[in-house]
């Protein structure tokens, strides 16, 4: 059944897109253009929650080609997968933007590995959007080798672990009580949050024996995954910009690699990536419908 109708608005694009739009003219060509959409907030209930309807898929893009001053986007992810639309819909009105020329290049974020090969079915995935760093290694099981077989780049978010492999504990101390990593990410909090800085304090000194500093060891481990990998580091200052740019320089051997590995092994890391009520944002929860229960609005 098709989920019913709500009054919701992309999450958090609308400015950046319009920013954007700004510094984009003149030198679009220069330029390969990523935006999403899916994650959405419901004006009438004040509520999250994730929309790949076929209809809000083709207002979303539109809108953002609008904001943006654009005619295409190079690559188009659907931001969480939608588990009340089976994800043959999402994606085929996904590819009709495409033909449409309105998008170059399709991606998937937060998806399960059957997730991804429904979507492949349809329309050709370039990209797939998920988190991967030295603390989250799940992806390795199975997410990681179906975007190898199929060919999908994989751009990994929050490889510095949120931040707290830049600088432990440290980078929660000027942080708000309504900071997302204090009231939704395990690892962060309290006792969990005491084991995990013994760890960090071990990957210093692994840097240090290195020459360079926490955070870019745990890029370069990311890095060192395959020319396949893409980390996107965040950041708002400039100082920490530079730095993540510098993990480029950093070549680990096979060796150091095993050393990383084996510090940070199953079962080392103390706390779950999220709170129970945060997986329905994750590919763990991530399966959707098959294409015979859907019915068009």
């Amino acid at each position: 059944m098709a989920p019913p109708a709500v009054k919701s608005v992309p999450l958090g694009s609308q400015g950046l897109h319009l920013l954007l739009g700004k510094a984009l003219k003149g030198i679009r060509h220069k330029v390969q253009l990523a935006t999403k959409f899916g994650a959405t907030f419901d004006m009438d209930t004040g509520t999250f929650g994730v929309n790949g309807d076929p209809g809000y898929v083709r207002a979303a893009c539109e809108a953002s080609l609008r904001r943006l001053n654009v005619d295409y986007i190079d690559l188009y992810y659907q931001h969480r997968i939608d588990t009340n639309v089976p994800i043959e819909v999402t994606v085929g009105e996904m590819k009709k933007l495409v033909e449409e020329g309105k998008v170059k290049y399709l991606g998937l974020s937060e998806a399960s590995a059957s997730t991804i090969q429904r979507a492949h079915a349809i329309h050709p995935i370039s990209a797939v959007q998920l988190e991967w760093s030295l603390w989250s290694r799940d992806v390795e099981k199975d997410i990681i080798p179906t975007c190898r077989e199929l060919g999908i780049g994989i751009v990994v978010y929050s490889p510095l672990g949120r931040g707290f492999f830049s600088a432990g504990a440290k980078i929660l101390e000027n942080a708000t009580e309504t900071d997302f990593r204090k009231i939704a990410q395990p690892r962060m909090q309290g006792v969990n949050l005491e084991k995990n800085q013994i760890l960090f304090e071990a990957l210093q000194e692994l840097a240090a024996r290195k020459g360079c500093t926490p955070g870019q060891l745990a890029l370069a481990w990311v890095q060192h995954q395959g020319d396949d990998v893409v980390p996107i580091p965040g950041t708002t200052r400039v100082k920490n910009f530079e730095e993540n740019v510098g993990a480029l320089d950093v070549k680990l051997s096979k060796a150091e690699v095993e050393e990383i590995v084996a510090l940070f092994h199953e079962g080392a890391i103390a706390g779950e990536r999220y709170e129970d009520a945060h997986l329905l944002m994750s590919h763990q929860n991530s399966d959707t419908p098959p294409l015979s229960a859907w019915t068009a609005p």
